[in-house]
């Protein structure tokens, strides 16, 4: 998740982060769930390996866009037993229990230059989510020797799972479009609901890490509250997560660019402000009697999404485009 959260940060950077999430199925938040399930007794062979994901905090607010199984497939330590050839993989659902597999998807795997390369096997598994909303998902693995026309030890071909940490293990990844404008406080309400249902003391924590926050200047020292003399125009305003006690679940950035409006929007107003006709009307009318009108104000006229990385109340890893978090333009209205 951070090697894509990497990836799409840079392609934001160079302006194309819509046009990767267009990619990705118009996708604008994607969801990491880990594989719970074990190989078992490392010395029984395995005919088929199963993969199990608790996707139970799936919000039925969001739309299913896509869904891949990805699994890491690393060289096994007896790769020399292993037979070189020539693989086919087939990947199943087990939704339920005694319900005949349905094939997913089969590739091919050469292991003939298989030892250089490792790397991670991504499985197309939408079809499950069409017409079912399941709390859990399971998958089964086969792979099968062409030469022989046996199914082999999906452990033989780098598969195993025994010792491998929790970045290595099989992932569930899952595409998403939010049908509504999400903010942050909503992960926040979810991270204390969870505090509160599962550990008083960290509730507790979490609020005392608040209180010690204390007010920012902006970086030219100047409280908020104090006027600027200043045109109306962008000023920096750097947001740190650690200092906002966010730190605990967001992965990713650490903090940003945020920018801020400032100044006064007075008459004449200039063009590159781009005021509205009722902004010129409203800051004309107090030019002419400031008692009567109050100015027009310096608000932000253009914003733009940044994307966060972050652990939700379910403790899995999500890659989120938050709209309208970075100030590109000021103007008066």
């Amino acid at each position: 998740m951070m090697s894509m959260y990497r990836t799409y940060s840079a392609a934001g950077k160079l302006g194309l982060n819509a046009s990767v999430f267009r990619a990705t199925k118009s996708a604008n938040t994607i969801t990491s769930f880990v594989d719970g399930a074990e190989d078992g007794l490392s010395h029984s062979h395995l005919k088929k390996q199963n993969y199990l994901f608790d996707v139970a905090t799936l919000s039925d607010k969001e739309e299913l866009v896509g869904a891949e199984l990805r699994i890491l497939r690393k060289t096994p330590e007896d790769f020399r037993k292993t037979l070189a050839g020539v693989y086919d993989m087939k990947l199943y659902s087990c939704l339920t229990a005694g319900q005949a597999p349905r094939l997913l998807q089969s590739r091919r795997l050469d292991v003939r230059y298989w030892e250089k390369t490792p790397g991670w096997e991504a499985f197309d598994v939408w079809k499950v989510f069409k017409f079912l909303h399941p709390a859990q998902l399971c998958f089964e693995l086969q792979v099968t020797s062409r030469r022989s026309k046996l199914d082999v030890d999906p452990r033989q071909v780098g598969f195993g799972r025994k010792g491998r940490p929790p970045h290595e293990r099989a992932l569930l990844v899952v595409f998403t479009r939010t049908r509504k404008r999400e903010n942050l406080f909503s992960e926040m309400r979810g991270k204390i609901k969870s505090s509160e249902g599962s550990d008083e003391e960290g509730r507790l924590r979490f609020k005392a890490r608040r209180k010690k926050r204390t007010p920012f200047s902006n970086r030219h020292g100047k409280r908020h509250g104090k006027k600027s003399k200043s045109r109306c125009s962008k000023k920096p305003l750097h947001v740190n997560f650690k200092q906002l006690g966010w730190d605990d679940w967001i992965i990713a950035p650490l903090d940003y660019e945020a920018y801020h409006c400032e100044g006064v929007c007075d008459f004449p107003l200039r063009s590159h402000l781009e005021p509205t006709n009722h902004a010129i009307i409203q800051t004309l009318m107090n030019s002419m009697d400031p008692n009567s009108t109050p100015p027009s104000c310096c608000v932000p006229t253009k914003l733009t999404p940044i994307s966060i990385l972050y652990i939700d109340a379910g403790n899995n890893v999500v890659y989120k485009q938050y709209e309208d978090m970075v100030v590109e333009s000021c103007g008066c209205r």
